[in-house]
């Protein structure tokens, strides 16, 4: 893990906004800010912000950056499997896209009996639970077991503090959510991406036990990968040569995704109704760390630091700027 003295003379070079008003059609999400560029063009910038039970906890650091370059590794990677929206990338926080309708499910691939959320299936099933998106899990089973074979768990898309809601199959084709064709596609691609996540996470000494997508349509239709994968805020990490005795131990496995923060705070009020308690800085540097610990491990790659003093958004606005007016 990096060295968190090496990262706190750069701590304070982080990007909690990015509002840009010379650039269009500003949409802000939990983590990205987004522009809409007259020619079909989306501008997402990949914010420090963590989000988890639906709200924003805090900033942390090159996350934006982690997140941006991590998904960048897997898009590359995966383009043969479908296509994504991938456009151009002008910073390490940003990337170009084509403008999609993001369809309103999220698709969440699980192999593993995990979680922390109200949606995970491991809250589900410690709440006695056995029937939940239109499966079945088996009797007996314990915290962070492999399960018989992935699943797809998806959850209806939130909005503006809204709360994710678990949904099956068949609520999302009697509500109308999708089509039957557009359900088996995704389905075929959620499934084959996180199989290619696995495999390649393993070659890495990683355990990817889940993840989220997030499709849309372009303008001829076609279904299209949007936003980020497998990268540590969609996904779980476990470290893959501990998890045999940690499991047998019943003890949490190794991981570097944003329970480690998420865990945190749950510990400490109910994150759902109560006021988050205000997170210690060695936290925060150390969260820092993971991630980018996470980003080198995923990708075998090493991460860039910034370089100089230039704050982030600065920064961002100058690789941005032959988009004014786009």
């Amino acid at each position: 893990m990096p060295d968190i003295e090496a990262l706190r003379p750069l701590a304070h070079l982080v990007l909690r906004d990015a509002e840009i008003p010379e650039l269009p059609n500003h949409y802000g999400g939990k983590v990205r800010e987004n522009y809409d560029l007259p020619d079909g063009r989306r501008v997402l910038i990949a914010t420090d912000r963590l989000s988890a039970f639906d709200r924003i906890l805090c900033a942390i650091p090159f996350k934006g950056q982690v997140l941006t370059q991590t998904a960048r590794h897997w898009f590359e990677r995966t383009a043969d499997i479908c296509p994504n929206h991938v456009l151009a990338y002008p910073d390490p926080n940003v990337v170009i896209g084509r403008r999609l309708d993001i369809l309103p499910v999220e698709i969440v691939v699980r192999d593993y009996l995990a979680g922390t959320t109200s949606t995970s299936v491991l809250t589900m099933y410690k709440a006695g639970r056995r029937e939940m998106y239109g499966l079945r899990l088996p009797e007996g089973m314990r915290d962070n077991q492999r399960l018989p074979q992935p699943i797809i768990t998806p959850t209806s898309k939130a909005f503006h503090g809204e709360h994710d809601a678990p949904l099956s199959a068949k609520e999302i084709l009697d509500g109308g959510l999708l089509t039957k064709a557009q359900w088996d596609r995704l389905s075929e691609y959620a499934l084959a991406l996180f199989a290619r996540g696995q495999e390649m996470a393993a070659e890495r000494g990683l355990i990817l036990a889940d993840t989220k997508y997030e499709f849309g349509t372009d303008a001829e239709g076609r279904i299209v990968l949007a936003d980020e994968i497998h990268t540590p805020d969609s996904s779980r990490y476990w470290r893959a040569d501990s998890y045999p005795a940690r499991f047998e131990a019943g003890e949490k496995p190794e991981s570097f995704d944003k329970d480690f923060v998420r865990n945190w705070v749950a510990a400490r009020c109910d994150p759902y109704r109560d006021a988050i308690p205000e997170i210690p800085e060695e936290l925060i540097l150390n969260t820092a760390a993971v991630y980018i610990e996470a980003y080198e491990t995923i990708t075998g790659q090493g991460f860039d630091l910034p370089r100089g003093d230039t704050p982030v958004l600065d920064r961002v606005r100058t690789n941005l700027r032959p988009l004014f007016g786009a």
